[in-house]
């Protein structure tokens, strides 16, 4: 981002014309990231609670009594029978930087001996399943999307969640490229593509199986590259044709044979062909495997010989920071337990192994908005005995619940490190602004807790640009290659720096990351851990054909992706962002909403046995019978019943790393009258 700056106030931001994949322009969201800095909300001071849990009833206070509380509070917990376990950090990517994210934070609660947060809503189930496959989390380059000629957008809704990319696809079809995009909501990537197929929610897995089915029957694998690169292939060959026929497929995914065949034919004789592998197809109990499966497709038709060819899903693991040195997992106490995120609902009524939850400290993340089974949540957080401290920039839903409020910094008020989840550029930000009232950056905030509880100085008396130069390996005397001349003083003069990788194609010889060395269809690690070692389709846990009982009561799949306006809960305080969005709205099929009395434009309940939030009715011809889709994360303060789509979610765990299956949702939806 560029800022212009007038008086110590930032009065214009934009895209940096000079950074070579973004070319200048933000997306819709952090075009309007000032709005944010200067909000007429925005936390400005410490705050105490003075009404009852909930009521968002607070009086302000100073830091130093702020600070005193919170470290008095942690010192007598930890050393109670319950023990420093007994606290929880709670943390995302709220601040997505290397140092406002993950450094003195980790090393606090480490050093401190709190349970260990396994961070895991978002991406792990996915992360984990595509390095099964190919050993490491390294795809195409980004860049070379607008050379391809067949690319397919799975479970990502790019145009709105990854504009920069988009426009690649784009520059990619004027040279000819079809683009295709797979997904069960017919999203505003769908409506520009050439062509879209709506699976049922959960069966992306199948649908690669039916693909590759229909490549090895119809012989338009590339043999030499299977032969010299991939490891299990007459295992995988003998399981699709025997298993995954199309029309059995088509019987799953409820997409036409011919649609099936289509696609298999078009993406294996068409080169390069690129596929986009995106989380939305990972939120199921079977999401590990489903992005394990999809990643195998490049490699059976030697997609990867090609720049333009393969597959991405992210490209942060291509940035090897010195996280080790950062968190400093050796202060970790051993026997430290872990929890998983996405049991917060249990973890806060103590249904986990170990002491129960007495102290909650929340940064970079707005709980009571984004966890599965919101209203168990939001029980927990009422406890009178639990002690809650979050570190904010607004008052969300998690802020109302807080016994202590600390004002937290923008990306304009801080320095930060940031690599990229969709580029291959690593950029330094600097603060352009003072910090706004009385705002604290996440690190200043943990080197002052740390003070207080009397821990080591060496650990927290670091400046946040050093930093910086740890998790650049600078103080290590050998750089990683990627990270190759890369420093703090390049990055503050020079700007943006593009990591040090090859312009080849990354697997185009094999070379995979994996043990063998090769594209592991079959794979012995998975084996190992209970797991079926090849590429398999895992039901959905919630649906029709996995769940009819429940199905009877509760008919229509809900999948809740972000709203094109939000980033998850971030924005929603927004006004501009807000307004846009509208208010909490329901995606219905037509045929669905006539047989419930749905009108256009009507409040309706959705529920299950979970929970229950209202929304408007948008009816649609596009929408998929069966399928409802829910845009969030509003903050249930901003809806008309305080109540928003995770009422409903569950906490259940993927197959693979931890990850959460938000998508595993059935639900009833019926007309609210008035």
């Amino acid at each position: 981002m560029l800022v212009t700056v007038q008086d110590g106030r930032a009065v214009a931001i934009g895209g940096d014309p000079q950074h070579e994949f973004t070319r200048g322009f933000l997306c819709q969201k952090m075009a309007r990231y000032l709005e944010r800095v200067y909000h007429r909300d925005r936390l400005l001071h410490p705050l105490r609670r003075v009404g009852p849990k909930g009521s968002g009833q607070f009086e302000r206070i100073g830091w130093d009594e702020a600070l005193d509380i919170i470290a008095c509070r942690l010192t007598e917990i930890a050393a109670s029978d319950a023990g420093p376990q007994a606290i929880l950090p709670y943390s995302y990517c709220g601040t997505m930087g290397k140092i406002q994210s993950e450094s003195l934070d980790r090393r606090f609660f480490h050093r401190l001996g709190a349970s260990l947060l396994d961070r895991t809503i978002c991406a792990s189930a996915g992360a984990f399943g595509y390095r099964y496959t190919m050993g490491t989390g390294q795809g195409m380059d980004p860049e070379a999307f607008a050379e391809s000629r067949y690319i397919i957008n799975w479970g990502s809704n790019t145009v709105e969640t990854n504009s920069h990319l988009w426009v690649r696809m784009l520059e990619a079809r004027r040279r000819g490229a079809k683009i295709v995009t797979i997904d069960p909501r017919p999203s505003s990537t769908a409506a520009r593509s050439d062509w879209h197929l709506a699976p049922l929610p959960g069966t992306d897995a199948a649908l690669a199986l039916g693909l590759m089915h229909v490549i090895f029957r119809d012989g338009l694998q590339d043999d030499d590259y299977l032969a010299k690169a991939c490891l299990g292939t007459d295992a995988l060959r003998e399981r699709v044709l025997t298993d995954y026929a199309p029309d059995r497929v088509a019987q799953i995914t409820c997409l036409a044979v011919a649609d099936i065949e289509t696609l298999a034919r078009e993406y294996a004789t068409t080169s390069p062909a690129a596929i986009r592998i995106n989380y939305g197809m990972q939120r199921h109990a079977g999401g590990g495997m489903a992005i394990r499966t999809a990643a195998c497709l490049p490699a059976i038709i030697g997609a990867w010989r090609h720049r333009a060819g393969g597959a991405l899903l992210s490209t942060s693991a291509l940035f090897p920071f010195n996280l080790a040195g950062l968190h400093r997992p050796d202060l970790v106490p051993a026997g430290t337990r872990t929890i998983n995120m996405n049991s917060l609902a249990e973890a806060l009524h103590g249904e986990l192994p170990g002491p129960k939850v007495e102290a909650l400290f929340v940064y970079n993340s707005n709980p009571a908005a984004v966890c599965p089974d919101r209203q168990k949540v939001l029980s927990g957080l009422r406890r009178d005995d639990l002690f809650t401290v979050v570190l904010e920039q607004f008052p969300t839903d998690t802020v109302d619940y807080a016994d202590i409020v600390l004002p937290a910094t923008t990306q304009l008020e801080h320095v930060d490190l940031h690599h990229a989840y969709g580029h291959h550029w690593v950029q330094l930000n600097e603060p352009v602004i003072a910090p706004q009232g009385e705002c604290r950056s996440n690190t200043d905030v943990f080197r002052e807790l740390a003070r207080r509880m009397g821990f080591e100085p060496k650990l927290f008396d670091v400046s946040d640009r050093d930093l910086a130069r740890e998790a650049l390996w600078e103080f290590s005397g050998q750089q990683p290659a990627g990270f190759a001349g890369i420093t703090v003083d390049k990055l503050s003069s020079e700007g943006t720096q593009r990591l040090r990788l090859s312009d080849q194609p990354p697997y185009a010889d094999g070379h995979f990351g994996t043990p063998s060395g090769k594209c592991e269809f079959f794979c012995q690690r998975l084996a190992d851990a209970g797991f079926d070692p090849l590429p398999t389709f895992i039901p959905p846990a919630e649906s029709a054909q996995s769940a009819p009982a429940l199905a009877e009561r509760y008919p229509l799949q809900m999948v809740c992706p972000p709203a094109a306006h939000f980033l998850n809960s971030t924005f929603v305080e927004t006004d501009t962002l807000r307004r846009r969005a509208g208010e909490p709205e329901l995606e219905i099929s037509r045929d669905d909403a006539a047989m419930r009395g749905i009108e256009p434009g009507q409040k309706v309940r959705v529920s299950n046995d979970r929970g229950t939030f209202l929304a408007v009715a948008r009816v649609s011809n596009e929408q998929r019978p069966g399928v409802v889709v829910a845009p969030g994360i509003w903050w249930g303060k901003f809806a008309c019943d305080g109540a928003n789509a995770n009422c409903t979610t569950s906490t259940r765990i993927a197959d693979f790393g931890g990850g959460a299956t938000f998508f595993d949702n059935l639900v009833e939806v019926v007309a609210v009258d008035g």
